[in-house]
């Protein structure tokens, strides 16, 4: 057999048949499903007098409509009270694991499953939500779906798609201190432009993705869709393998060793055939921050926000569009843009490490006058190990608002909301127009680490000067 890339084993190991379109039939390994996408395809269900066909395989939990705050029953927005209620009693008609409010394992769906050991190499992943590309840092193939293929996958566990080419991005080299995960992947998006990956799925390889954590490798791939790709994938590896091992769903024993051994052979075969290779020095990856209304409109701290004069005549009316809503000058500096709101949070960056890293430079300082910070952990989970840590002190201390574990700022379907045209300093993954809750909100994405600069400074910082170089280092 021909050397093959992980993506080819794990789509070739779930392919069930090809249809007469010419798209396949993939047997879908796991399904994750949350309040928001589910009801209507359980009603679907319902309709057609079908049931969950393999419970099994399906976990659920609640995350993008609960308060951060007030998180007693019923909640005070009835439409999300609504939700919590119809996913709680649907799980318990069919029989599916549900990791409920106050189970002590809720928390964003795409932070449970890794948590728990769901998420292994090999699967073939799907939930109701753009940023499943998240686990395809296990060495998993996992993409969002639309409401109408969670009532596929509920009733056959199997999804109709067309396979994408596979592209290679490999990273080489050693990041500069004050560069992370999170400026990894801005720096891709603003390479290959949004629309970029429509088509392919991303390998994640090199240097820098063999060097990176888990927590690291998922923020990462958690952007892949932001890209425009279907998914993204990094290998599994010692640093998967040490993970996984001892979690609540991860296999056991003389198991364990078997999926082991079955995890390293998934890993791309030298010589194996990609559309398309991408390879970038990680020293040309700076501090980066978003400046328009999509993730790949975006900056070194260092530099100037585009001039529309000086782009190119198909980008001139996007920039302009953007300048406008961000309130920004062409060829300004963004550094020293005021801030009204800092948020830590999301599936993208609301890991343990990702607070860890920002205690270590927040101890002692206070968030500047007229911010309002909030910090709001991904899972219950890692609310627990921060609060035993004392990382939500150094938090609190600093003027963040310590939070119950949720989606929260990162989409506002819950009361976390920017008011009028304030700016958002975020560790989340949209930028988009309304995308905070506000249509004319305004929201820059950046790394956890800059986050806490901008809290501190009160405008657009770079991290390395508000913090220090010594203190502001690559994970």
């Amino acid at each position: 057999m021909p050397p093959r890339t992980l993506f080819d084993k794990v789509w070739d190991a779930h392919t069930v048949r090809t249809l007469e379109n010419g798209q396949t039939q993939l047997f879908i390994g796991t399904h994750l499903i949350h309040e928001v996408t589910s009801p209507q395809a359980f009603g679907m269900l319902d309709d057609l007098g079908l049931a969950v066909r393999m419970p099994e395989r399906t976990f659920a939990t609640v995350d993008h409509i609960v308060p951060t705050d007030v998180r007693e029953e019923p909640f005070a927005d009835e439409l999300a009270d609504q939700m919590i209620k119809a996913l709680r009693a649907n799980c318990e008609r069919h029989g599916i694991t549900y990791f409920d409010l106050h189970s002590g394992l809720q928390g964003i769906v795409h932070m449970v499953g890794p948590e728990q050991g769901i998420t292994q190499p090999g699967s073939t992943i799907a939930c109701g939500d753009s940023h499943t590309s998240t686990h395809g840092a296990f060495g998993a193939i996992a993409f969002g779906i639309g409401t109408s293929q969670v009532r596929d996958v509920l009733a056959t566990q199997t999804l109709a798609m067309s396979r994408p080419k596979v592209r290679r991005i490999e990273v080489n080299g050693t990041l500069p201190p004050g560069v992370y995960a999170k400026d990894v992947i801005l720096h891709i998006i603003r390479t290959l432009g949004v629309n970029g990956g429509i088509g392919y799925a991303y390998e994640y390889a090199g240097d820098v993705f063999d060097r990176m954590s888990m927590e690291e490798r998922m923020t990462v791939c958690n952007m892949s869709i932001e890209g425009g790709a279907r998914c993204g994938y990094v290998n599994p590896d010692q640093t998967t393998i040490d993970y996984l091992e001892g979690r609540p769903y991860a296999p056991q024993g003389a198991e364990w060793e078997a999926a082991v051994e079955r995890w390293r052979a998934l890993a791309s075969d030298d010589g194996a055939h990609y559309d398309d290779v991408t390879v970038i020095d990680a020293a040309d990856i700076a501090p980066t921050v978003t400046w328009g209304i999509n993730p790949g409109q975006a900056i070194a701290i260092d530099e100037d926000v585009p001039h529309p004069d000086r782009v190119r005549p198909e980008e001139r009316a996007g920039v302009l569009e953007a300048l406008a809503h961000m309130k920004l000058q062409g060829g300004a500096p963004i550094r020293g843009t005021k801030v009204d709101v800092a948020f830590l949070g999301s599936c993208t960056n609301a890991r343990l490490s990702d607070f860890r890293e920002v205690a270590a430079v927040l101890r002692g300082r206070r968030v500047a006058p007229g911010v309002q910070a909030i910090a709001v952990p991904g899972s219950t989970l890692v609310k627990e190990a921060c609060e035993r840590e004392g990382i939500d002190r150094v938090l609190i201390d600093a003027g963040f608002e310590w939070r119950a574990a949720g989606c929260s700022m990162c989409l506002a379907m819950n009361p976390d909301k920017l008011v009028g045209d304030q700016l958002c300093a975020s560790s989340s993954n949209r930028n988009f127009k309304g995308r905070q809750g506000s249509a004319t909100g305004r929201t820059v994405l950046m790394s956890p680490v800059m986050v806490a600069a901008a809290a501190v400074a009160g405008v657009v910082a770079d991290a390395r000067e508000v913090f220090g170089t010594a203190e502001a280092v690559s994970a």
